[in-house]
């Protein structure tokens, strides 16, 4: 072979050789890693479930934050931030959820990418936050018909970053909307059951309002809606002394809310004398781990209504109600 040719051999085998490193290390020649995948990134473990029954499997969808994070608290490390940058598409909660990580997903960098899924809501539908009558309370997946709807949106936005799957989308939207509808259903029959003197749902925070508001059921936190506000000696008595009068049965932690100032208020009903027991654990903020029932939207919110119903109904009715869920 002649010197030429076995220069031109070594150069391609270079050029090989680069090129397959650079697709292995996700290097911006093969900007989608190795899955080959559009990547979307979301920031809760709520948004990644939603985006994944209408995605399919022709995207890759992650989530920031874990099971048990607080997104009112949470900060984006220097990891997210490169996850960030390198995602195709970014789902974010909005309406003040995560707060702490405003600059970041507003920034110029990244905005053209990011979409606030709760902001795309019809306004008229979203509960104004009573701390100061101008914002949104963030929780609006606690209403399976809002959660349906930010299915349609995250929907529109994949079509149109996506077109080629449009029809794709559409089709598992579908199938989703259908469940979510089965399940508004499931809930509201569940919570019905509860004797009405009785459906008084107290947590630590203010997550539950739409929940209370399509459910039927009122709700009390000592908490605002953000976990960020703190609750003084006047809040904890105030909503003691509320379920001494209505002889409420049970109080609900939360998965990603510390139980202590639950457990204060328990003490303070206490001191009473009328004794409230801690009726279960909610998932709130959060899902519940990767692989569980619970690590999925459907699966929290028929975990919750279960533990609701057990702690709030008197015994042969909870009993019952049990035996009755999926």
């Amino acid at each position: 072979m002649n010197p030429f040719a076995i220069r031109l051999l070594v150069a391609a085998a270079l050029v090989l050789s680069v090129a397959t490193a650079c697709r292995r290390d996700g290097h911006p020649s093969d900007p989608r890693g190795r899955s080959g995948k559009p990547q979307i990134l979301t920031t809760t473990g709520m948004l990644a479930d939603l985006a994944r029954n209408v995605a399919g499997p022709n995207l890759q969808v992650t989530a920031l934050m874990g099971s048990g994070v607080d997104p009112h608290l949470y900060k984006a490390s220097a990891g997210d931030v490169s996850r960030l940058a390198r995602a195709d598409l970014i789902l974010y909660n909005g309406l003040h959820l995560e707060a702490r990580m405003a600059d970041i997903l507003g920034d110029g960098r990244l905005r053209e990418k990011s979409v606030p899924v709760g902001e795309r809501l019809e306004r008229e539908r979203l509960l104004v936050a009573e701390s100061d009558g101008k914002t949104y309370d963030p929780h609006f997946w606690f209403d399976a018909t809002l959660w349906l709807d930010a299915a349609r949106v995250v929907r529109d936005e994949m079509s149109r970053r996506f077109p080629q799957q449009a029809a794709e989308f559409e089709t598992n939207t579908a199938r989703y909307v259908a469940e979510l509808e089965s399940l508004d259903r499931e809930v509201r029959k569940r919570i019905e059951a509860i004797p009405e003197p009785q459906r008084v749902l107290i947590t630590a925070h203010d997550a539950f309002r739409y929940f209370g508001r399509a459910y039927g059921i009122e709700v009390r936190g000592l908490q605002g809606i953000s976990t960020a506000s703190e609750a003084g000696t006047a809040d904890v008595e105030n909503l003691a002394a509320f379920i001494v009068s209505r002889r409420i049965p049970a109080l609900f932690v939360e998965s990603s809310v510390p139980p202590r100032t639950i457990e204060a208020v328990q003490q303070a009903v206490r001191a009473k004398g009328f004794d409230v027991r801690l009726g279960g654990e909610l998932y709130s903020d959060s899902l519940g781990d990767a692989g569980t029932p619970e690590g999925t939207y459907i699966g929290m919110m028929r975990h919750n209504v279960s533990v609701i119903v057990a702690g709030l109904s008197p015994a042969d009715l909870a009993t019952t109600a049990a035996e009755a869920a999926p």
